[in-house]
């Protein structure tokens, strides 16, 4: 039950975000706009955005390199789904811990491993996303050079940077230093609960052998090739979602959209992301590229919900037919926190260097 109170902020945090986004625009017209759109275009964009999950789990194989480089397409397309069902159907986030889980139960792979690599996965994402969110300010078609420049906008964009660096720098020191930082880390853990503590302290060296990557530079590269690769083949998707609702503001819109987008869905909602995406989307169309709300809401709802239906089910498909039940899902983060502080799984990732 200690799930209900991040469930309870995450709706508050949704029904404001959809309130806010609505508050200008009258949903009939929204809902005009939505039965106007193109419904080709909207299931062309919805293969597209699913698709992507299938470029998620190729990368993937690059971030397990350093813990086991030869796990299966099909482990890693099943963790991905049902981490992603996890996050559109159950509370509280728990989707990396259900992906980590999921994965390692069907490879020979810690939890606490595979939850280390999609802690690297999350910090390429935020490195393309930024750039994403900046290289469009500087194309002649943006429609306001001082959007992000200054004010609200350029506190954003501050904040953006600054914690991504944070975030790169304390996975060089844990990857550079490691000895250095679990003694730091042990120092630290005498202030702290061991509740909290005796989880983290024991799956540590597992996640530090899988974020090995930091320090190998030809596998970086490629790391952030595909995550380049997985975001550009993303946008395209948000472009033909965009053109489904008769907006042609470009490519480079469209990119610049999925990247506010991104760091929006970052706020704690309810399941789904319901309410981050949409006064995100509304932000980035209606606010910057200025674009009709109406339609701007009309693509954040359709595009939001078509993409949400087909890895949902897929998520639940592979959940059922590996024998997961939902409350297994639900309950990762106790079930990799358990596993991980009492050493029960029975392979150790392989440490970095021996790959």
């Amino acid at each position: 039950m200690k799930h209900w109170g991040k469930l309870l902020a995450g709706i508050v945090i949704t029904v404001l975000m959809l309130w806010w986004a609505l508050s200008g625009v009258a949903f009939a017209d929204v809902w005009a706009n939505i039965r106007t759109g193109n419904p080709w275009l909207l299931l062309a964009s919805v293969a597209v955005a699913t698709f992507g999950f299938f470029l998620r789990a190729l990368r993937w194989k690059v971030l397990l390199t350093p813990v086991k480089p030869d796990t299966k397409l099909r482990s890693r397309f099943a963790g991905v789904s049902i981490g992603f069902m996890a996050n559109n159907i159950l509370p509280a986030r728990v989707g990396e811990f259900a992906r980590a889980y999921a994965f390692s139960r069907l490879e020979p792979v810690t939890a606490s491993a595979a939850f280390g690599t999609l802690v690297v996965e999350r910090f390429m994402d935020g490195v393309v996303l930024l750039l994403f969110l900046v290289l469009p300010i500087f194309a002649p078609s943006f429609p306001s050079d001082g959007a992000f420049a200054s004010g609200t906008g350029g506190t954003i964009l501050r904040a953006g940077v600054a914690t991504v660096a944070l975030v790169l720098l304390a996975l060089v020191i844990m990857a550079v230093w490691p000895r250095a930082f679990v003694r730091a880390a042990h120092g630290a853990a005498r202030f702290l609960p061991k509740s909290i503590t005796t989880p983290v302290l024991s799956g540590l060296d597992a996640f530090l052998g899988s974020i090995a990557i930091m320090k190998d530079p030809k596998l970086l590269a490629l790391g952030f090739a595909w995550t380049l690769l997985f975001w550009s083949w993303h946008g395209i998707s948000f472009w033909l979602g965009m053109l489904a609702f008769g907006i042609d503001t470009g490519f480079v819109s469209a990119i610049f959209t999925e990247a506010v987008v991104g760091f929006g869905v970052a706020l704690p909602s309810a399941p789904g992301f319901f309410g981050t995406f949409h006064f995100a989307a509304n932000v980035a169309l209606h606010d910057v590229y200025g674009v009709n709300e109406a339609q701007s809401l009309a693509f954040a709802f359709g595009y939001h919900f078509g993409g949400w239906i087909p890895i949902t089910l897929i998520g639940l498909w592979y959940a059922w037919k590996l024998g997961f039940s939902l409350g297994e899902v639900g309950a990762a983060e106790e079930r990799v926190e358990a596993a991980v502080a009492h050493e029960t799984l029975e392979v150790e990732p392989t440490r970095a260097g021996e790959a």
